[in-house]
Order: C-alpha cells, then structure tokens, then sequence
C-alpha cells in the first residue's frame, strides 16, 4: 500500500467525551471529500521533538465515510505522554496539525457469512464505531456483529448511549459492554468471559481484536484454545 501524503488539517470541533477522553473532528481543506475504509488510521506529526519518528502518533479514526472532508478522533490522554499532552493542552479549535492517511488494513470483509466480534478495550472502540455504522449504512452483507466493549467504570464508557440506540434499530448488531471495576445494570468482568460464552457452540466466526497488547495477547490465545485459528484473528494494536 503506497504512503498516503501529508496533508494539513483543521480543527473544527473539540469535545470532552469523558473525564479523559477528547474527539477531536479534523477538516481537510485541500480535499472535497476525506476518503477511507472504516478501521484505517490517521498518522499525526506533532511538534513534539527534533526527530520525525518520535513526533509521529496514530490514531484509528472514529468516523465513517460520509462524503465530507471531515473526519474524528477519539484519543486518550495518556498520563506523561507527549502526544496527548499536546493535543490535550496545546490543541484548539482553529490549530493546524499535520497527518498522513488514511492507512491500514484492519476493515471488515465486504461479505461475511460468519459472526464478526469485535472485541476492545477503551479507544479501541474507535474503529469498530467506524465499521458498524458504516456497515449498516451500506447494508453490508454481513451475518451478526457483536461488540464486546471492556472498559474500567462506567464513567469510562465510549458512545455508550448512541451504540444503545444502534443496537435498538439494527436487528444484526449486538452491543456487550462490560466493566471491570465497578457493578452496574449491565455485564461485570472482563471481555473475555463475553465472547466466550458467545462462541459456546462453535460457530463460524471472525474476531478483530483492538486496544492494549495484554488485553489482546490473552484474546488470541483463548480464541484459538476454543478451537477456532489463528487465520480468524485480526488486530490492531495500541500503545
């Protein structure tokens, strides 16, 4: 896949998602419209060191195609990191920042006569928001999507009240969030007792797993220890 170039982009729009979360939406003013496949990332170069490589950040974007050159973010402050510092305190609306893309090979199969899990953690909701939305717009033929959604506290749910709404009006899709740390109305655990439960019967699947390597590295290991392979398994990696 040949590099995308750099392009310019603006700030349009800042939101407080969470308590440590931001969506950031970026117009692309040289572009009439900003064209991807939904799980694709963006590459920022931040002003944040003499070094390119060490400037360099990606994000998954967490919008889906619509026609229009604008796209969103979804990032995490990650404490004492320097890319999120800045976005965090140096970024408002009207900056400029500097990206490359969209890349990446992490995209749903235009069919699938299989269930897809979509399994994360955190901002690895990013491209499965992407996916389902876009999947659904587009009616994509696809068996069942189920979202399994890990996170801390309920505090730390991401789109929570709008995935609620998408799985009331999409009978194929199927919403799991799930909390580690605090009881609540809704799933207690981890994600890996969702999909296992899920998955009891055997059924043909697809995984795509997105969010912290110990999250993800204990996911592969139980699919395939459930007998499905390793072939059935795509991801993306954070951090």
């Amino acid at each position: 896949m040949a590099l995308q170039p750099w392009r310019k982009g603006e700030i349009i729009k800042i939101d407080d998602h969470t308590h440590n979360t931001k969506r950031f939406w970026i117009r692309v003013p040289e572009l009439d419209s900003f064209d991807f496949v939904p799980g694709q990332f963006v590459t920022l170069d931040l002003p944040i060191h003499e070094k390119s490589n060490k400037r360099w950040r990606s994000y998954s974007i967490a919008s889906w195609p619509d026609g229009t050159n604008v796209f969103e973010l979804l990032i995490v402050h990650a404490q004492g990191g320097l890319g999120t510092t800045y976005l965090f305190s140096e970024v408002v609306v009207g900056s400029e920042l500097t990206f490359r893309g969209a890349q990446g090979v992490f995209t749903l199969p235009e069919k699938a006569e299989k269930d897809i899990f979509l399994i994360c953690t955190g901002t690895g909701i990013a491209p499965f928001r992407s996916m389902v939305h876009y999947a659904y717009l587009h009616q994509q033929s696809i068996k069942n999507i189920h979202l399994v959604f890990g996170c801390r506290k309920k505090e730390d749910l991401l789109y929570h009240e709008e995935l609620k709404e998408l799985e009331q009006k999409l009978p194929h899709f199927h919403y799991h969030p799930t909390l580690s740390r605090e009881h609540w109305s809704g799933a207690y655990g981890y994600v890996h007792s969702i999909y296992e439960e899920l998955c009891k019967e055997k059924q043909d699947a697809l995984f795509f797993l997105c969010g912290w390597k110990h999250m993800i590295d204990e996911a592969k290991n139980r699919i395939v220890e459930m007998g499905y392979d390793k072939k059935a398994i795509h991801l993306e990696l954070y951090g």
